[in-house]
């Protein structure tokens, strides 16, 4: 029998404080100062300090891969685990993002097109030809003699390495994370920032300095997660805009030049500043729109005048051989024998290159999509939220997998590409591609096709960026959705673009990399308290659902004491 003494109402109160007056007048000086702080040393580090920047980042993440490869492989696999358990927990599934009442703001196109746009899609553009192509050539199969680098036997194994990269754990990060602030804010009356999902373990300690320290990580893993994604950007769109005849923007070793970053970041950088001051509801909500279109143009164009078949099947053998494999791809971790060129070694390396890489980017892209999700998904219930984060986005990736890269592998299996898309950078082989495909039929058609892929590029890139510049803020402001002064914007899109040219420019996108693997570690730690403080969160509303106790915060009268509640 439960007692109702041992249930106490939940906290919906968190007083974080902030400046009631002057420049960080709404925001936490305690959050926002450490955090620019933290990226100012970092941008002057690698910039004025390249070489010894890049050494001492290098030797860290040679340490963190040799001692914790293995941790950021089973804690994305305890994510996928949360989310499968609760979609499928009675007592969960049902519960709304929300009060009673409560209706989603945006529409199901809307919901999926920001989903997407902000979470995986600038990466996505970039690397559904490159990723599927690079396990054509090599991976744990090949390594290990099971199948035949760059021949028809590997194939499948191409598409099941890639979804694993795409597909449910990569969202369910996101998702993890996302459910989380949306739970607390929207049903807790919480601020909408990473400390009040640990609510349930902490209490009321989170207004203060453990709090403060939990956001300015999740403020610092949000900046380098997003600079990874626009420095593959860049280098994608400088590639782009080679493409269709602006010159000059390629160094001599093939990558984007300085002058070809700067001018790509100003071009990027003042668009999302943009976008960023008309907010969510404005500039996001359309570039979003526009940025499914076109997506679903391009998409069309290689589903109807790519390799058609080929796409089909790659998509349903690679469905089926990622679901079968999955348990045992999200489980298994290689371990080196400390022998260089040994198969064991060589394992090692391409899981650290590969899984655990992406593991830390989903990681530290999390507090920004997550808040981004939240905002965007209030009104939903539990079971909607995780399936529409899980499903829909990975499905998505798994087409534009199949059909962009399927064509191209087939290009270089069975249509006389000889190496063309192959050997092209990563951000260019789909301009390579089209170039290959359109060019003997009309040199016009390649050249509007490879316009449509650099306009969505920028699209993606503003909408990453905007977004990350708004998710910024609030997490400084205490989670204070509201308009923020328009130099608090201004200032992290420069922090943002002076980060990604800083490193770029410095030592190329292996710093950006190094400095997201590193700066993901601390906040995979506060995910994993996030995922248990939900649980522990949504136990509890199901006891006081038991006992006809509310559980949201317009039902609830005040908050309660110091102590962690459920």
């Amino acid at each position: 029998m439960i007692n109702n003494k041992d249930i106490k109402p939940p906290l919906t109160e968190l007083d974080i404080n902030t400046s009631a007056s002057g420049f960080y007048r709404g925001f936490s000086k305690a959050v926002a100062v450490p955090a620019k702080i933290i990226i100012s040393i970092l941008v002057v580090w690698a910039i004025f300090w390249p070489i010894q920047s890049g050494a001492i980042l290098g030797n860290l993440n040679d340490f963190i891969l040799q001692n914790f490869a293995a941790w950021y492989i089973w804690v994305v696999a305890f994510f996928v685990s949360v989310c499968l358990l609760l979609t499928l927990w009675p007592s969960a599934a049902h519960l709304k993002l929300g009060i009673k009442g409560e209706k989603p703001e945006f529409n199901n196109f809307s919901w999926f097109s920001m989903m997407f746009g902000a979470g995986i899609g600038v990466g996505m553009l970039t690397l559904a030809v490159a990723e599927p192509m690079a396990h054509f050539v090599s991976n744990p199969e090949t390594i290990m003699g099971k199948t035949t680098s760059e021949a028809a036997d590997n194939v499948a194994m191409a598409y099941k390495w890639s979804f694993l990269h795409w597909g449910l754990s990569a969202w369910a990060c996101y998702a993890i994370c996302g459910l989380s602030l949306a739970f607390f804010s929207y049903r807790r009356g919480l601020p909408l920032t990473i400390r009040s999902g640990l609510t349930p373990l902490f209490g009321e300690r989170l207004a203060g300095g453990l709090g403060h320290v939990i956001d300015i990580v999740a403020v610092v893993a949000t900046i380098l997660g997003v600079s990874q994604t626009l420095g593959f950007g860049v280098d994608q769109f400088v590639a782009g805009l080679t493409r269709i005849g602006i010159s000059g923007l390629i160094g001599a070793d093939g990558t984007a030049s300085t002058s070809g970053i700067i001018i790509a970041l100003i071009m990027i950088m003042g668009l999302s500043t943009l976008s960023a001051l008309s907010g969510v509801g404005r500039g996001i909500k359309w570039l979003s729109n526009i940025n499914m279109t076109l997506s679903i143009i391009l998409l069309g164009f290689f589903i109807v005048f790519g390799a058609t078949w080929f796409g089909i099947n790659a998509f349903f053998i690679g469905l089926k051989d990622y679901i079968i494999a999955l348990p045992g791809m999200s489980t298994k971790v290689f371990y080196s024998d400390g022998v260089e060129g040994s198969v064991a070694s060589l394992l090692a390396q391409w899981q650290g290159w590969w899984p655990v890489f992406y593991w830390a980017w989903w990681i530290a892209f999390a507090p920004f999509v997550g808040i981004f999700l939240a905002r965007i998904s209030k009104g939903r219930t539990i079971r909607e939220f995780i399936l529409g984060a899980l499903i829909v986005p990975s499905l998505m990736c798994f087409i534009w997998f199949s059909w962009a890269g399927g064509t191209a592998i087939d290009l270089e299996l069975n249509g006389n590409a000889s190496g063309v898309i192959l050997e092209a950078a990563n951000g260019d082989k789909i301009f390579a591609m089209i170039e290959f495909m359109l060019a003997p039929i009309s040199e016009v058609l390649a050249w509007l096709m490879s316009l449509l892929v650099v306009v969505l590029l920028m699209t993606f890139l503003v909408t990453s960026a905007d977004s990350a510049m708004l998710i910024v803020n609030t997490i400084s402001a205490a989670g204070d959705e509201g308009p923020k002064a328009h130099s608090h914007t201004l200032i992290w899109g420069s922090a943002l673009a002076l980060v990604v040219a800083g490193l770029l420019i410095s030592s190329g996108t292996t710093a950006i990399q190094t400095a997201m693997v590193i700066g993901a570690l601390p906040f995979s730690f506060v995910m994993v308290l996030m995922a248990m403080a939900l649980i522990k969160a949504i136990h509890g509303d199901a006891r006081r659902k038991d006992i006809g106790e509310p559980s949201t915060y317009d039902q609830i009268d005040g908050a309660t004491g110091n102590e962690p509640n459920l």
